[in-house]
């Protein structure tokens, strides 16, 4: 059993509320949580049970903020967030018997082509473009794979969902990160409850952090629909490419290790 010091609890705590305020926007939240409960000496398989408690009071918030404003119709979405809730779950259950090296070997590259593809992209604004794959077929691939992605590895979840909501969606940048937001919920949910079915959920530290996620995503949320694009174009790059490089800073980083950095 972890036990954390009061001064650890609000570090961890403001980390939470700094993080839910990002992940509301952008996503990427998990840049500062996973590190913050690492450092404060939680450990690894704690560290992503707890994440995912604590991550889903930020992506809960957002949601109810984002659905309050028209911005998300829950009940209409409600199906494609269960396949993510599939998805997060079958991606926990696996998740020790996948090699977690590999993923962490692209990533930084996947979140630098994401970055480059929104920062290039002409004419990304609020307003709904082309759809190139009806909501059935949406829901039944991409959906479940990211929310597959998410219970196995995690950090990056938002920048796939927001960039399969506007490329093949065809939604608005505020309308993706609305739906982003649910459907980071579903798999944050799904990926909990294989969690805590082994236990390792450290539900004191995961329930203060979410607290700070809660206030932090309202807080963002609303930022968010007041600026729209102008606000989430830039903080989605921004937060891709410094994910990139805290993946590809960690001594542990297979490509460090397979070309001796």
């Amino acid at each position: 059993m972890v036990d954390l010091a009061f001064q650890a609890l609000l570090l961890l705590f403001i980390a939470a509320f700094i993080a839910g305020f990002i992940d509301s926007i952008a996503g990427g939240g998990g840049l500062i949580t996973i590190p913050a409960m690492l450092i404060a000496g939680i450990p690894p398989l704690e560290t992503l049970g707890t994440n995912k408690l604590q991550s889903m009071f930020g992506a809960g918030s957002a949601t109810l903020a984002y659905a309050r404003k028209g911005h998300v119709d829950l009940k209409k979405q409600l199906p494609m967030a269960a396949m993510a809730v599939i998805g997060g779950a079958l991606g926990a259950v696996v998740a020790s018997f996948v090699p977690a090296a590999v993923l962490r070997a692209f990533m930084p590259f996947l979140l630098v082509a994401i970055a480059l593809y929104f920062a290039l992209k002409p004419n990304l604004s609020d307003i709904d473009s082309h759809q190139r794959l009806t909501p059935f077929a949406f829901g039944l691939t991409f959906v479940p794979m990211i929310g597959f992605y998410d219970g196995v590895f995690g950090p990056g979840t938002g920048s796939f969902f927001m960039l399969a909501f506007v490329s093949l969606a065809g939604f608005g940048m505020l309308k993706a990160t609305a739906h982003t937001k649910l459907l980071n919920l579903g798999s944050n949910l799904g990926a909990f409850l294989v969690f805590v079915l082994g236990g390792v959920v450290l539900w004191k530290v995961g329930l203060m952090m979410g607290i700070g996620q809660f206030l932090g995503a309202q807080t963002g949320s609303k930022l968010a629909m007041k600026n729209g694009a102008r606000l989430i174009k830039p903080l989605l790059v921004i937060t891709c490419v410094a994910l990139a490089i805290r993946l590809l800073a960690d001594p542990t980083n297979p490509i460090r290790i397979w070309i001796g950095v």
